[in-house]
């Protein structure tokens, strides 16, 4: 049998490859069948992929979870796909439910939940609806480029600030401060919060980890610029790659809480699915020395597997690496104040009201 072609990485990309979606029956697989190209031709970049956007039928926007690893019961993710390219995304895999690769189609076929505040405003208008913060892009990035034409996550803040309904953001992009005008009038009334995800201080690294994510010095200046406009605002040094960014902890921690940051957390690398192979991929590519000391710390903090899911540890993982840094980033948590202050980003579901509607029967009182 011929040799598989190898993969190779496309500027503004962040997979190598495209490999066939899990549930697929038939795997497909490029190889040298001997027309290959003249050598001075093949070794010229890759063509550019275009990104498409498709028009999301979902029926209903708020998604429900009862994890103990993670801090909410809702989110909405306005956008299925996330054009940012971070390889490491762990949302990756989920494309494969809609008969796509978690590889390059995933960052270039995107969905657009054009419905979803629409749908938000009948789910919050239902009598027995109950409650709790809403995560605003748990999942993919709510303020990945596309947000600048369709504006769904500003749509989505709007219904919540009509219903005074919590929300707490998670993102990496700058295009948050444009809607500080609804941010920071809930914040004022504990109903907002936002998490900044700060991989890397190395702008060399995060060009290739998060191809099309803002830069590492604009996403602190973004802390920066929330944080003065009175919205509380915590880091996420996320993900910690072993032997890759993990010498960077301290120093991002530092540059947050200098920024404004008052909160502050941590995930290991998580690696589900098609994302182990996808992210051997990249580093065979992009930092072939360190691969084989990156995959051991990985298998070292998960039970000698690239990744499981059990609750409780999947965040953080297992063993004297994982421990070594679950106690730094304590440590530094401690000497800069962050987390000390819960309250700041506490925020309060009290104050749900749903706004009166046509038809509605006036109160007596």
């Amino acid at each position: 049998m011929d040799d598989p072609l190898p993969s190779r990485p496309r500027k503004g990309r962040g997979a190598i490859g495209n490999p066939t979606p899990r549930f697929d029956r038939e795997s497909r697989v490029a190889v040298d069948d001997g027309w290959q190209q003249p050598q001075a031709e093949a070794e010229d970049d890759p063509p550019p992929l275009r990104t498409t956007v498709t028009i999301d039928s979902s029926r209903s926007i708020i998604a429900r979870n009862d994890s103990p690893d993670v801090p909410f019961e809702q989110s909405i993710n306005p956008y299925r796909g996330c054009e940012h390219g971070c390889v490491y995304c762990f949302a990756r895999p989920s494309h494969a439910y809609l008969g796509l690769s978690p590889g390059l189609d995933f960052e270039t076929r995107l969905f657009a939940k054009t419905a979803a505040p629409e749908l938000l405003r009948a789910e919050l208008s239902q009598p027995g609806y109950r409650c709790s913060v809403i995560a605003l892009g748990a999942n993919t990035d709510p303020y990945q480029p596309i947000e600048r034409e369709y504006r769904i996550t500003r749509r989505v803040l709007e219904v919540l600030q009509e219903f005074n309904h919590p929300v707490g953001v998670v993102s990496k992009s700058t295009l948050v401060q444009r809607d500080m005008d609804i941010l920071a009038p809930m914040a004022a009334k504990h109903l907002a919060s936002v998490a900044i995800s700060v991989t890397t201080l190395d702008r060399d690294l995060a060009r290739h980890l998060e191809p099309r994510a803002a830069t590492p010095a604009r996403r602190l200046d973004t802390i920066r610029a929330l944080s003065a406009a009175g919205i509380p605002v915590t880091v996420l040094a996320s993900p910690m790659i072993p032997a890759l960014n993990d010498h960077e902890l301290d120093a991002i921690l530092d540059a947050a809480r200098a920024a404004g940051a008052v909160g502050a957390g941590y995930i290991l690398l998580r690696l589900p699915l098609e994302l182990t192979p996808l992210f051997e991929e990249w580093l065979e590519a992009h930092a072939p020395g360190k691969a084989k000391h990156v995959m051991s710390l990985i298998r070292q903090s998960r039970g000698g597997k690239t990744y499981r899911s059990e609750f409780g540890t999947r965040m953080s993982g297992t063993g004297a690496y994982a421990e070594m840094l679950r106690l730094r980033f304590a440590t530094a948590c401690r000497r800069l104040g962050l987390n000390e202050r819960r309250s700041v980003t506490r925020l309060d579901t009290s104050q749900f009201r749903r706004p009166p509607q046509k038809g509605d029967q006036l109160a007596l009182l």
